[in-house]
């Protein structure tokens, strides 16, 4: 029982960690993954851009606006909506896929602030 006790929370330590990462590519603070309500607020606005992110608290809504926050997640990474998908059914597997593997943060919902930096730079 204490050899499954460890791999257990020794698997809940790498799936923390990953979503920390990914929290700290998007530009976020990692330990915000780990407070409650507050990691949604972080998800689902700041790094998602889901504007009604705030319909996660609304039974039965829930379950849509979790499936927006997670494909917006993954396309904001530069994955596409299968992987968002994943996120949402297999997130143990693909947070730390996200976190720890060479996906880069390329903007709230997959809108490259880097380049609108650059065509703003451009019409100066």
């Amino acid at each position: 029982m204490a050899i499954f006790l460890i791999f257990y929370l020794a698997f809940i330590v790498v799936v923390i960690a990953g979503i920390w990462k990914a929290f700290e590519k998007a530009g976020q603070p990692g330990w915000a993954c780990i407070v409650p309500f507050y990691n949604y607020y972080i998800m689902g606005d700041k790094i998602a851009g889901v504007k009604n992110w705030w319909l996660i608290f609304i039974p039965i809504v829930n379950i849509y606006i979790i499936f927006v926050i997670m494909i917006a997640i993954a396309k904001s990474f530069g994955k596409d909506t299968g992987f968002g998908i994943a996120l949402v059914f297999l997130g143990f597997i693909f947070w730390p896929i996200l976190g720890f593997g060479s996906a880069t943060y390329i903007g709230p919902n997959g809108v490259n602030q880097v380049q609108d930096d650059i065509n703003a730079i451009g019409k100066n």
